[in-house]
């Protein structure tokens, strides 16, 4: 077969195992765990042959025309290069994980083939975006990733939270998706075309009238679907959802569209100046703030959910400062520990027993009951916080690098600002990354809550996953960062000394002041009557509780789960703990600039529609039923009647007459 047709075949076969799985569920349910894994495992195999194929050389580009418009024609292409191959390989070793792991996780859900078949056809969706050449193409995969996350987060919907989650994850990306769209039909008109290949030979020669706000609108979709800030806000809800769905979405998917879009369309941001500082500013705060709010969280996924914000801060600053090279590298490696941090998540959760059982204050001598999640998560851990020699710290420092050489005035059409932004948030994210990294390894593993049932060994399907995810977390760093540049744009991404010694110092720092500051409260709390302890839980239970139901945002439910007074986060972050815990109001933000404003016009309307519309219909009837009433009233069959009205009218016209004639 030629590349083009297995390449086509990559997004194909998922799909026909979503079709068929959701043909099936119910007829033949032994078929639907076959039809879950098998189609994407073919498309991982098929994957990796097409980027062995494509090798890093020159893009595969394949076109043939979708439809006539009259206009701007859409075409059915592939565009792929280093950056597709590799995402793409790494979408379908994600999903495989994803979909393997699911069949024991999921073993005994009632709607796992519904939830298999969703799965599948999000995974075509998002590797439709990764090779598509044509941007209507992608909006078309784009969307989909859209409604797929929607059914997902919801999957448990019996329950309110997931559905909120679900509602809150797809009006959100929604609101983002609304000026991306109007950007997308900006920038074809300006370029004349939709492929990808003619959009950037039109930049290239300076053919787009309005790059800035052409930019603008795209970077507002890229917002909302990659969780930046200030469309962020649906992600840390969205753990609602089934543990491997977080997986799926966090790791290489649906949020990793963004950075990959912007990736594959750097020179049309780079065409403006404003737009690249408003990026790396967007990255800046999205680093900083999702860090802090990381380590102020009780629930083990809120805290994951929280550091992809972050790290996917880290891909858009390193796209600010015009390295896609940098910024793909940290994705692929984000990509592998970030799946391994919640498909091991979810073994946690799993020995524990429920999903609402994921608050690390309960969390006690999980080591030994699941040792291969203990394991595996350190490594991950451990890539999180870019700890040499784990791949985090190679594809993180590639990006600090970069913003350090933009920062320096040595990146043409980035602006020194943009570097300085990116550079300085970038080192301060190093040390909250590693402060909650470690805060979640030692609150989880080596915490002494409340100690859940235990529930037995887990299924060897989700265990085995693990350890595969966990090679690429230990060892992709340093065997990629050589070999990329040859599959990108040749840029180097070998780690700088000043960098790598500065964010592995804070890194380290970081680490090392909150397992100090856990051995203190630990010490104390051991001082401290157990009176005094649940009194102080059942505050702070309430406090959070109370700025919880403020902001529409999960609470810690009851006081048995309150947090542990032995947290470090309380300590670390002081009074700025509280605002944290709810994402600095932010939530409150939007329900005081929009909710409310919505709600108090749709009152309105409704006012409006009841009292003048339906008045006014109301009176429209009565006023006719009114005249035939007086018209009926006058037809009495008396003709003495009708001759008095006759004459009385005469005698009416006859003076009005006389009083006309006198006038005159």
């Amino acid at each position: 077969m030629t590349t083009t047709t297995l390449a086509v075949l990559v997004p194909l076969l998922p799909f026909l195992g979503a079709a068929a799985g959701l043909l099936l569920g119910r007829t033949a349910p032994g078929f639907v765990r076959p039809l879950a894994v098998l189609p994407t495992l073919a498309a991982l195999v098929l994957a990796a042959v097409v980027a062995a194929r494509q090798g890093g050389d020159a893009a595969v580009d394949a076109a043939a025309e979708l439809t006539p418009t009259g206009s701007v024609p859409i075409e059915l292409a592939l565009h792929i290069d280093g950056f597709a191959a590799l995402v793409a390989v790494l979408v379908a070793l994600v999903a495989s994980c994803v979909q393997i792991y699911s069949t024991g996780y999921l073993r005994d859900d009632p709607r796992y083939a519904s939830y298999a078949a969703l799965v599948s056809l999000f995974t075509s969706a998002m590797l439709l975006v990764v090779y598509s050449g044509d941007l209507i193409v992608l909006l078309v995969g784009w969307e989909v990733m859209g409604i797929c996350s929607y059914f997902l987060v919801g999957h448990y919907w019996e329950t309110p939270e997931a559905r909120t989650a679900s509602l809150k994850a797809f009006l959100v990306t929604k609101l983002g998706d609304v000026p991306f769209l109007i950007g997308l039909f900006a920038l074809g008109a300006d370029a004349g075309s939709f492929r990808i290949t003619k959009v950037l030979g039109a930049v290239a020669h300076g053919d787009l009238d309005h790059p800035t706000v052409v930019a603008l609108l795209l970077l507002a979709g890229v917002a909302g679907k990659s969780a930046q800030f200030p469309l962020h806000t649906w992600l840390p809800d969205a753990m609602a959802g089934p543990t491997p769905v977080s997986a799926l979405i966090h790791a290489a998917t649906m949020v990793a569209a963004g950075v990959y879009f912007v990736a594959r369309l750097l020179p049309v941001f780079e065409a403006s100046a404003a737009a690249m500082v408003v990026l790396a500013v967007m990255a800046g705060v999205t680093m900083v703030g999702s860090g802090l709010s990381a380590l102020a969280q009780d629930d083990i996924k809120r805290v994951l959910a929280y550091s992809t914000i972050g790290q996917l801060g880290y891909m858009t600053g390193a796209l600010a400062v015009g390295d896609r090279s940098a910024a793909v590298f940290h994705l692929l490696s984000h990509g592998a520990f970030k799946a391994l941090l919640f498909l091991a998540a979810g073994v946690v959760i799993h020995a524990a027993g429920t999903n609402s059982l994921a608050a690390m204050s309960r969390m006690s001598h999980l080591r030994d009951r699941v040792p291969d999640a203990y394991w595996t998560m350190t490594v991950a851990l451990l890539a999180l916080a870019a700890i040499p020699p784990f791949s985090g710290f190679f594809s993180k420092e590639s990006v600090l690098g970069a913003a350090e050489h933009a920062s320096s005035g040595h990146t043409a059409h980035i602006p020194d600002a943009a570097g300085w932004v990116v550079l300085v948030a970038g080192l301060f994210a190093a040390l909250l990354t590693a402060a909650y990294a470690t805060r979640l390894w030692l609150l989880t593993f080596r915490g002494d809550g409340a100690e859940a049932p235990d529930h037995g060994r887990q299924p060897l399907t989700m265990t085995v996953v693990l350890w595969v995810l966990a090679a690429p977390s230990l060892a992709l760093g340093a065997l990629a960062y050589r070999t990329l540049p040859d599959w990108f744009d040749g840029d180097d991404l070998t780690p700088t000394l000043t960098t790598s010694v500065v964010g592995t110092g804070l890194a380290l720092a970081g680490g090392l002041v909150t397992f100090a500051a856990w051995r203190r409260l630990a010490g104390l709390a051991a001082r401290t009557p157990l009176g005094a302890v649940a009194a102080h839980s059942e505050a702070d239970a309430a406090q959070v509780e109370a700025e919880a139901i403020a902001t529409h945002a999960p609470a810690y439910g009851d006081v048995a789960s309150a947090p542990d007074p032995a947290d470090p986060g309380r300590l670390l972050l002081g009074p700025l703990h509280r605002h944290a815990a709810v994402g600095f109001h932010l939530d409150a933000v939007y329900d005081v600039l929009f909710v409310r404003p919505v709600q108090a016009a749709a009152g309105l309307v409704r006012f409006l529609d009841r009292e003048v519309v339906e008045t006014y219909v109301r009176g429209a009837g009565a006023l006719p039923r009114w005249l035939g009433f007086a018209v009926r009233r006058a037809q009495t069959g008396n003709v003495q009647t009708y001759v008095s009205a006759l004459l009385a009218g005469a005698v009416v016209l006859a003076v009005a007459a006389l009083l006309v004639a006198s006038g005159a």
